[in-house]
């Protein structure tokens, strides 16, 4: 059993903040209390994957296309500051993606039948694609992968950082045969390079791992081999019944319509200009 002390600094709600939230955590009843001493930031040892290798010696994969992604963090209301990482805030549109995938045809290979708020990028089967996120901000984000491990190819400086309190971090690339991981640190003011392979057909979300900045729209949407999950895939019955009890459309584009018709779905929220 341990005892543990969370500091929040980046909550931004209306009325007062606890500067701290203390807590046990049980794993067993009946054992002893170990309380861990409070650690900053710079007193932790972080594990740097491009000083790693894995054992099988797979080799970096060639990469066919590229995707690069930027955070970019703004003031939508008062005490809110979300961030994209896409082009808009991310934000559930009326049909479940994974409907339209299946539904929509050859359609289901134009990024637009989605909507906007997906963040929606379609993937070729088979295709290497190499994502690259810069972070420019003082606030690091914990990524994760739904769908895929990813090699981690390189680290780096991005943006202007403070040279006192965050100086700039040193550039790594990794060996022969990168690390493999599912989710991924991306540091204040620092960039992220990392691959894998579109071998998986299917709709995977890649999101921060923090849970209100997922829920304010730090994610995108990977709309993997659309033709394949086609050919492959099909929705159980008893799912769509579930949809049809909650009035969920189980059929078309993004806003439950034919085609490129996004009547009905709310607009997207982008970053100002």
């Amino acid at each position: 059993m341990y005892n543990v002390t969370s500091y929040p600094q980046t909550v931004r709600i209306s009325g007062p903040v606890p500067l701290e939230y203390s807590g046990l955590i049980k794993y067993c009843e009946g054992v002893p209390v170990k309380t861990i001493s409070a650690l900053s930031d710079e007193q932790l040892v972080w594990p740097e994957e491009t000083s790693m290798q894995v054992a099988d010696k797979q080799a970096q994969l060639p990469v066919d296309r590229r995707i690069e992604l930027t955070i970019n963090r703004f003031t939508v209301e008062r005490h809110m500051e979300p961030s994209t990482l896409g082009n808009s805030l991310y934000k559930p549109v009326l049909v479940p993606t994974l409907y339209t995938a299946l539904s929509m045809g050859d359609l289901a290979a134009n990024s637009s039948v989605y909507g906007l708020q997906t963040n929606a990028y379609v993937l070729k089967h088979l295709e290497v694609v190499e994502i690259v996120i810069n972070n420019p901000a003082i606030e690091g984000h914990t990524f994760h992968f739904h769908g895929h491990n990813v090699q981690v190819i390189e680290t780096g400086p991005y943006g202007k950082s403070n040279k006192t309190t965050n100086p700039p971090l040193p550039h790594r690339k990794s060996g022969l045969w990168p690390m493999w991981r599912d989710t991924i640190q991306v540091r204040a003011f620092e960039f992220i390079r990392v691959r894998f392979r579109a071998d998986n057909p299917g709709v995977w979300f890649l999101h921060c791992h923090l849970a209100w900045h997922e829920y304010n729209g730090l994610a995108i949407m990977f709309i993997e081999a659309p033709d394949v999950l086609q050919q492959q895939q099909s929705v159980p019955e008893v799912m769509v019944e579930m949809c049809k009890h909650q009035n969920i459309p189980t059929q078309g584009n993004g806003a439950g319509n034919p085609g490129f018709d996004m009547s009905g779905l709310p607009p997207a929220v982008y970053p100002p200009s």
